[in-house]
């Protein structure tokens, strides 16, 4: 305890009061909602490190630090916050609480049982087009009170394209209900085998959807009753994420992209949802001139990993997935697998994978 702050451990007792705080905290993400913490403990039975800060005098909620301890076979256990997505930083009433957050997770990670301690941050101060070249940011774009409001903001170019997809005879469907997460599975599954990327379970998006419950969403579009794109949003307070989008590659000519993003950006601005985070991208390169077309925004992401002794090791965590050649390879073989395959072998490994 430091200064009337008493700093522990969150559990699940402390959902309610979690939830509360950051709904009404304007650095909150959806991420940062307690639901996130639950899926991940609930899926794929990793630690739950979180961390609360409390008023000793008036016993209120002035700080969360959202965390999990990754036990990763054959390297140990690392606390991350938060895996799987791309912020989830502390949120505190001021510094000195934050403060007090970091040094109870730093202290918790002892050399015998945590190899380092990495937290997904932002940086709200870096605009310049020189300094965020090549670096990661996620797309923010503040939406207006409808969906009327929102199409009318479209350049023409962009409104033609939503209309393309409509002409080419595609529909959609919203929900939350097995269908719609089997067809989402489907269809996520197909795209991330040819990006050559490991999958995670469809336990892991059911357990978000029983975690997240009404404050999540599935997309589905459809042509000729076939699902052909799928995605899923998350939701807290006044605030919308993207985490998972995808299309099938041999269908992208008849655009279900524009009518997914369309079609949960509407959904948003209805429903008092005051800001849409796209997700993560490099700045200035392909999927990042996608968002950025419908209004979308950077903000600069800064991840940062410490020894367990507190020291920052490097700020560059955010661009470490640059490519390379081992991951090339890697990822060509996964290409050319039976889908099959790459779902068991996905469930199997994608736990251990922070991204």
């Amino acid at each position: 305890m430091v200064n009337g702050i008493l700093v522990r451990k969150a559990t699940v007792e402390d959902q309610i009061e979690w939830n509360n705080y950051i709904a009404e905290h304007d650095d909150a993400s959806a991420y940062h909602h307690y639901a996130w913490v639950q899926a991940v403990q609930n899926a794929y039975n990793q630690e739950n490190a979180s961390v609360i800060a409390k008023d000793t005098a008036t016993n209120k909620v002035i700080g969360i630090f959202p965390a999990i301890a990754l036990h990763i076979p054959l390297v140990g256990k690392n606390i991350c916050s938060l895996p799987y997505c791309d912020v989830g930083y502390g949120l505190a009433d001021n510094q000195e609480i934050y403060n007090a957050m970091l040094t109870y997770l730093q202290r918790s990670s002892t050399p015998k049982k945590i190899q380092k301690l990495e937290i997904r941050s932002i940086d709200t101060e870096t605009f310049d087009r020189d300094l965020l070249k090549n670096k990661k940011v996620r797309m923010l774009l503040e939406l207006p009170s409808s969906s009327e409001e929102l199409m009318a903001s479209f350049k023409s170019k962009l409104r033609s394209q939503i209309r393309k997809a409509e002409k080419n005879g595609l529909t959609v469907s919203l929900g939350i209900d097995e269908q719609h997460v089997l067809h989402f599975y489907d269809v996520y599954s197909k795209n991330m085998r040819d990006l050559g990327s490991p999958v995670h379970s469809i336990k892991w998006f059911r357990e978000i959807l029983a975690a997240y419950q009404e404050q999540c969403l599935i997309s589905i579009v459809y042509s000729n009753d076939e699902p052909i794109g799928g995605g899923l949003i998350i939701k807290s307070g006044r605030e919308a994420s993207i985490p998972w989008a995808s299309t099938l590659r041999e269908k992208n000519k008849l655009a279900p992209n524009m009518l997914l993003y369309w079609s949960l950006l509407a959904h948003c601005a209805d429903n008092n949802i005051k800001r849409f985070d796209f997700g993560r991208s490099t700045f200035d390169e392909g999927t990042y001139k996608f968002k950025k077309q419908w209004g979308a925004i950077p903000q600069l992401l800064k991840w940062q990993t410490f020894t367990t002794t507190g020291i920052a090791i490097t700020g560059e965590e955010a661009n470490a997935d640059s490519p390379n050649r081992l991951r090339a390879v890697a990822e060509n073989v996964w290409r050319k697998l039976p889908l099959k395959i790459t779902i068991a072998l996905g469930a199997t490994v994608r736990p251990y994978i922070s991204l």
